[in-house]
């Protein structure tokens, strides 16, 4: 498989225009959204059914689905691909692929991926058979969405933190994760710990005194981690 046909495998969406209806009771998904310039949208989002528009077609996209949790983000302008033969039927919503986000636009081998937790997806974003061909999303589940820029096969890393506290000093531990969710301690990220920061060791670990309740972790070259609550106190 071709670098280009995996970006557009692994990464599908939505629309220029979606119209959803979510399910009051739906469960929720966790998303990140991390744009080229780092900056990044967190929330939970509803993991319902949902419709998007394509060009003039309108494409349901099945509940518990990636591609169904980013229309309900409401993240802001998306643009689609469909490689496949969207209908009003959902089972046809694998080859939708985004194509852009807020102005982001895949070009080349370059373009916007998924992952389900730690993994790089290896189906659409909308695809019945969920983001690794064995079912959809759980509700909790963590979808952060990236733009990859590849390097060789592979796309930059991701971040992940977790944090404890005793009293006012914080330990925050950051680990970076490679597409098939193999990891390492990410030395030299920045942790961000309320408004103070501090700079992980060779082992991945920075400690802080804050009294902030949240913590995430930057660095160059990485895809910045989720925003997590500080256990322990």
């Amino acid at each position: 498989m071709t670098a280009a046909v995996r970006i557009c495998v692994i990464a599908a969406a939505a629309v220029s225009a979606a119209a959803v209806t979510p399910a009051a009771d739906a469960a929720t998904v966790k998303q990140l959204v991390v744009f080229r310039d780092g900056s990044a949208v967190q929330k939970t989002t509803s993991r319902a059914a949902a419709t998007a528009r394509v060009g003039r077609k309108r494409c349901r996209v099945g509940a518990s689905t990636a591609l169904a949790a980013l229309i309900h983000s409401r993240i802001g302008a998306l643009q689609i691909k469909d490689y496949g033969s969207c209908s009003k039927h959902a089972r046809d919503a694998g080859g939708l692929y985004v194509r852009t986000i807020r102005g982001e636009r895949a070009r080349g081998v370059n373009g916007w991926v998924y992952k389900v937790g730690h993994k790089v997806a290896t189906a659409g974003a909308g695809d019945p058979a969920g983001p690794f061909g064995r079912g959809r999303l759980r509700a909790g589940a963590r979808v952060t969405w990236f733009y990859c820029g590849m390097k060789g096969s592979s796309c930059q890393r991701t971040l992940d933190v977790a944090a404890t506290a005793q009293g006012a000093e914080v330990t925050v531990t950051v680990r970076a994760y490679d597409d098939r969710g193999r990891s390492r301690p990410a030395a030299g990220a920045t942790v961000h710990v309320g408004s103070a920061t501090a700079t992980t060791d060779a082992g991945g670990v920075a400690r802080v005194t804050s009294a902030a309740r949240t913590a995430w972790a930057e660095a160059p070259g990485t895809v910045r981690s989720f925003e997590e609550q500080i256990g322990g106190r």
